[in-house]
């Protein structure tokens, strides 16, 4: 069970985004070589032979068409990046690779020449290096193997030098507008009132549950100073809405502050059943003329236990609840049970969402 910490003044930086400051994806199509005989099976990866044969027309190395090789040290793999906000030409950014075909491992390998484009096809970057892989695998004669993380797909560190900078509307329209992370309004009029009662009335206004218009200077070198000054400013965000979320997959139970349950009494208890097969084997007497008959017998047992009975006052609080449903022993899974039973009977309230 974990609980959530008490609410506290944070700076407008943490709780929000400036409008138009974004990275962006870009995605990219290479070669990777070098590699030790872990490369694609090209026999049945074609793609990457057509890749290597392009690549070699490029530095004028004609392969005849009909020519049948195997490039074991060779694999084909995705290659992506985030080009963050205002990056300019020359500045480096990390890749990530993974391959794309059969390739059993990319350690050792280096990326070949490989251009990043973004969504509207233009060249923002290139790539290129050796690979860092965090993963291996070791495979024996017998079939038998090992693998640890994986192999198949690694990082370069600066591996991609920028091309070609992302225009952005940063502040042109002389507005700065900043974006909750998490939209409430109470934290939108919050933030709007912190930063008038800094720079004076109508400098900021609330667009709605997640944007906050503010008026800015146009000169650039000023918006920086003014943006750096805002971004500063401490808000008490508003409180979060009553919501209790479960993982059903690990069985983490997040409990919020505000969430109360109505006057209710509560029984937590447990249902077995077990179902047990035998075999008879029924036989004749040795001169008899009877055949041998298998019998089967079941067995079912049910056993309840029962849980004992607790009561939740009017509106207990968080540590009321936790402390009711520990003294019963109740596992994450029961927990859960009983969250949902709460809710079905419309005592709980706040909102259930399991991930």
């Amino acid at each position: 069970m974990l609980f959530c910490a008490a609410v506290q003044a944070e700076r407008i930086k943490d709780l929000t985004s400036v409008s138009g400051v974004r990275t962006n994806q870009l995605v990219g199509y290479g070669l990777i070589v070098g590699l030790d005989g872990t490369g694609d099976q090209t026999n049945q990866t074609p793609f990457t032979t057509q890749s290597f044969m392009s690549m070699l027309k490029q530095f004028g190395i004609t392969i005849p068409a009909n020519a049948k090789f195997q490039l074991k040290n060779v694999a084909a793999v995705a290659v992506h990046a985030e080009l963050p906000p205002f990056a300019k030409p020359g500045q480096t950014i990390d890749i990530t690779v993974s391959s794309v075909a059969n390739a059993k491992s990319l350690r050792g390998g280096a990326l070949l020449l490989t251009p990043l484009k973004g969504l509207d096809g233009k060249v923002y970057a290139i790539a290129q290096g050796n690979l860092i892989v965090g993963g291996f695998g070791a495979e024996g004669r017998d079939g038998s193997s090992v693998t640890v993380n994986i192999p198949s797909v690694g990082r370069i560190p600066n591996g991609a030098m920028v091309e070609r900078s992302v225009p952005t509307a940063f502040g042109n329209n002389g507005k700065i507008i900043f974006n909750l992370h998490t939209p409430d309004f109470t934290t939108a009029k919050r933030v709007a009132d912190s930063i008038n009662d800094l720079l004076g009335p109508d400098v900021a206004m609330p667009m709605d549950s997640t944007s906050i218009a503010v008026q800015a200077p146009q000169n650039a070198a000023q918006r920086v100073d003014y943006l750096s000054l805002l971004e500063n400013v401490d808000v008490r965000p508003g409180e979060a809405a009553a919501k209790i979320i479960i993982n059903s997959r690990t069985g983490t139970i997040v409990v919020g502050e505000h969430v109360r349950v109505s006057p209710v009494a509560v029984t937590h208890g447990s249902l077995t059943v077990t179902v047990r097969e035998d075999v008879q084997v029924n036989q004749p007497n040795a001169f008899g003329d009877g055949d041998t008959v298998v019998v089967p017998e079941s067995t079912v047992e049910v056993t309840e236990e029962s849980g004992p009975m607790f009561e939740f006052s009017p509106g207990p609080t968080l540590n009321d609840i936790v402390r009711a449903v520990n003294e019963v022993g109740a596992a994450p899974g029961d927990l859960m049970a009983i969250l949902e039973a709460l809710k079905q009977a419309g005592a709980l309230k706040a909102e259930i969402m399991v991930i």
